[in-house]
């Protein structure tokens, strides 16, 4: 029977996306989460039923570690509605999905594993576009110009702009990624365009 402590399983999640970052999916096994964990042997086979579930479990944990601040999005409600402001939110949603870098390069595994697991691509399929439209959902809501296509185009392109970043450093230095994020800005919302953002929803850059 599977242990229910949560605070232990958070913990055994948060150690089974650093190995899913560091050494794929191939590389996630109990005993690997265990080690990173600094566990006794056999605790992760205690918490999940088998190795798909810990998989599934995984994209549910880089979504609770990313979830935005209640008073950041309170924040993002208030104040001007237009490309500027767009453009600092989407600044700062790049920055926060790129301080967990683990998170990002974990789902990216997930997605690859998901090809060959029909159940956990339902999971991610449901945990990402749940996730979306939570963003098109605070878009709207905070009245900043643009539509649901934006929103969805702006997501398509930082998914990208972050694997450059977290993958290939140096291929854009740090103002040329910024100029980057102010320009698909402009011009998708730019002159009253259709376009908008997720605000500081939890995962437009996911």
């Amino acid at each position: 029977m599977a242990r229910s402590n949560p605070e232990r399983r958070a913990a055994l999640l948060d150690a089974a996306i650093e190995v899913l970052a560091e050494e794929g999916a191939r590389g996630l096994t109990f005993r690997a989460v265990d080690q990173r964990a600094a566990v006794p042997a056999g605790t992760a086979s205690n918490y999940f039923a088998n190795r798909d579930a810990l998989l599934t479990q995984c994209a549910e944990r880089v979504y609770e570690r990313l979830g935005a601040d209640p008073d950041a999005l309170a924040q993002g409600l208030t104040g001007p509605r237009d490309t500027a402001r767009v453009a600092e939110l989407m600044h700062q949603l790049v920055d926060r999905v790129a301080d967990f870098p683990t998170g990002f390069l974990a789902l990216l595994e997930l997605r690859l594993a998901a090809l060959r697991r029909p159940e956990l691509r339902e999971t991610v399929t449901r945990r990402i576009g749940a996730d979306l439209r939570f963003n098109i959902d605070y878009h709207l809501a905070a009245g900043l110009p643009g539509d649901a296509t934006a929103v969805q185009l702006l997501y398509l392109a930082l998914n990208w702009l972050i694997l450059e970043r977290l993958a290939l450093p140096d291929l854009f230095t740090p103002e040329q990624r910024a100029a980057l994020v102010d320009e698909l800005v402009a011009r998708l919302i730019g002159s009253g365009g259709s376009g908008g953002s997720g605000g500081s929803g939890p995962g437009v850059g996911l």
